[in-house]
This record gives C-alpha cells, sequence and structure tokens, in this order.
C-alpha cells in the first residue's frame, strides 16, 4: 500500500468523526441533529470501509508458508476469546440495563421487593461472567 493512500484512508477516517461533529455542534438545536449527525457518521465511515476493502484486495495472492498456519490458529483463538468476552459484556450490558430500571421502578413502588429485583439483576451481570469465563478456557487451549 502506497504512502498516499495510506494518507488518503487516515484522513476520510478522521474525516468521518470530523464533519459529523461539526453538523451536530454547527447545526440547529433541534431532535433531528442528532439523527443527522448519525447518518453522516455512518455514511462516511462504511463508506471509508468500503474503500479500504477495495485497496486492500486489489493485489496479487501469494500462498502462505505452513509455519505461520499455527500462528494464524492462535491468532483466530485470541479474536474468538475477545469475541466471547465483548459480546457477552454487550448483551449483559443491555440486560442489566432493563433489569435495573424495572427493579428500580418496583423499589419505589414497593420497597420489600428489593431482595427480588436484586436477583434478576445479578443474573443479567452473569451473562458477562460466563463470556469471560468462556475467553479464559479458549486462551488456556493456545
Amino acid at each position: 500500500m502506497t504512502i498516499t493512500v495510506k494518507i488518503l484512508l487516515t484522513a476520510a477516517l478522521i474525516l468521518s468523526i470530523a464533519v459529523p461533529f461539526g453538523a451536530f455542534a454547527a447545526g440547529e438545536k433541534t431532535k433531528g441533529r442528532y439523527k443527522t449527525a448519525i447518518a453522516a457518521n455512518a455514511f462516511l465511515f462504511f463508506g471509508t470501509m468500503a474503500f479500504a476493502v477495495c485497496v486492500l484486495f486489489n493485489g496479487n495472492a501469494y500462498a502462505a508458508e505452513t509455519a505461520s498456519a499455527a500462528g494464524s490458529a492462535a491468532g483466530l483463538g485470541y479474536i474468538a476469546a475477545a469475541l466471547s468476552t465483548g459480546l457477552s459484556c454487550i448483551g449483559g450490558g443491555l440486560a442489566v440495563s432493563a433489569a435495573a430500571s424495572a427493579a428500580l421502578g418496583a423499589i419505589s413502588e414497593d420497597s420489600s421487593i428489593l431482595g427480588k429485583s436484586l436477583i434478576f439483576v445479578g443474573l443479567a451481570e452473569g451473562v458477562c461472567l460466563y463470556g469471560l469465563i468462556i475467553s479464559f478456557m479458549i486462551i488456556g487451549k493456545l
């Protein structure tokens, strides 16, 4: 990849952040500016990624050596461990946000159900721990 392509990709990524932020900051103070900023950010970011993929995959393909196969297997193991932790934490965060807000609303009406509501919040947090345990098991196999 040449220097000009690297500079062009870097500038496009910076613009994909700066342009929506500038549109958000300079725009009229309405609810629509959030949607406009997010749409501009998504359009510029995914456009940059599409351009990067086109630049990345226009070269020649060469056969890999056998020594790098073990390295790629370990790399895929690390990616799997990161995905298991990251995705389980995202799911657990969504579950905790729903369970905790409902628990706070229920506790404000009847304080005797505090223990029951904490159990549901704890169960939602358990999803994150299960993902972390799975990632430790994956890393242990590498």
